[in-house]
């Protein structure tokens, strides 16, 4: 046998039945290696980063995320405290406003011929499936929500404050904005417009006032990462919530530790599959604590969360 060059060799998995899914993670720790390994890092990260309140969390959310069934999940990190901002794009905002107003995301088919759907009145997002009257429904809700805010805080107003206008005036206690207001979680969506109540935002303008400025999102954002101890974030996805997370924190040299989940290819150059290493020649994470887990958030995801805040139990309860 060669000599081995490195501290200890793999160990191999075994699962029993009844085990909890931190012992599932700590097997898979116990591996060491490929997406196994990775997994298991992220759970130490995370759960480190819940557990020390010194962190400042990033929860970056990018993909059809809400309508894939997982935004109780992102409620529940809001409701606990694990969470302290969210950076999200706007998909997300519009399909929890779906539900906040009784609407329902359907489970599809890819089998489906998609001309059928646009005959069937059927939006489709890979297997996810929205009736196309729900967005006319979304439209309607939305505007009766803009009008019960004085229209004086409609001037002039940072994306993220008018989600959290929004969020106080759900009735929904389910929602990610109804409780983001209401556990003083600012919520950004810098591709706001670029969702499906951009167009409506804007024929709002036409009939009332309304006028949004971004830029004073950057001073809100700027404020968290200077308070911040130290900054850790969970990334999932790419786009520019990513980006938007990472790039604010290049004005305290980086983050102190994060997480990313996604399918992205690192080939083609684009910052969606940029791994987290890469972001440490920008100053965008400063290299100690970080782990790209490569794998679909809905199923990655879940699991990493469920075994950080059993973990945490654990410890607490120890």
């Amino acid at each position: 046998m060669s000599e081995r060059t490195h501290s200890r060799v793999v160990r191999q998995m075994r699962l029993r039945a009844g085990m909890t899914v931190d012992e599932l993670v700590r097997e898979m720790g116990g591996a060491g290696v490929i997406g196994a390994g990775r997994v298991a890092r992220a759970v130490d990260i995370v759960a480190e980063m819940f557990e020390d309140p010194e962190y400042t969390v990033f929860l970056s959310i990018a993909g059809p995320l809400v309508p894939s069934g997982m935004r109780l999940i992102f409620t529940d990190l809001i409701r606990g405290g694990y969470v302290n901002v969210v950076i999200t794009n706007g998909a997300n905002v519009v399909h929890d406003l779906i539900e906040a107003m009784g609407g329902h995301h359907l489970v599809g088919s890819l089998a489906e011929d998609d001309r059928e759907l646009w005959r069937r009145g059927i939006n489709r997002a890979y297997d996810i499936f929205i009736e196309s009257h729900t967005f006319i429904e979304l439209e309607k809700y939305l505007d009766h929500i803009l009008d019960s805010i004085p229209e004086e805080r409609r001037i002039d107003i940072p994306i993220y404050g008018l989600l959290e206008e929004i969020g106080w005036r759900i009735k929904d206690e389910d929602s990610i904005l109804y409780n983001a207001a209401r556990h003083s979680v600012p919520i950004f969506s810098p591709g706001l417009l670029d969702s499906m109540i951009g167009i409506p935002l804007w024929m709002y303008t036409k009939r009332s006032h309304l006028r949004l400025n971004p830029v004073k999102d950057f001073e809100r954002l700027a404020e968290v990462v200077y308070e911040a101890k130290k900054a850790g974030a969970i990334i999932l996805g790419g786009g520019t919530p990513k980006h938007h997370t990472l790039y604010i924190n290049t004005l305290r040299e980086g983050l102190d530790a994060a997480v990313q989940i996604s399918t992205a290819r690192m080939e083609d150059g684009s910052l969606s599959g940029a791994p987290l290493t890469e972001a440490i020649s920008w100053g965008k994470v400063k290299g100690d604590k970080i782990v790209s887990v490569f794998g679909d958030a809905t199923i990655v995801f879940p699991i990493i969360i469920a075994a950080a805040l059993e973990r945490i139990k654990s410890q607490r309860e120890s």
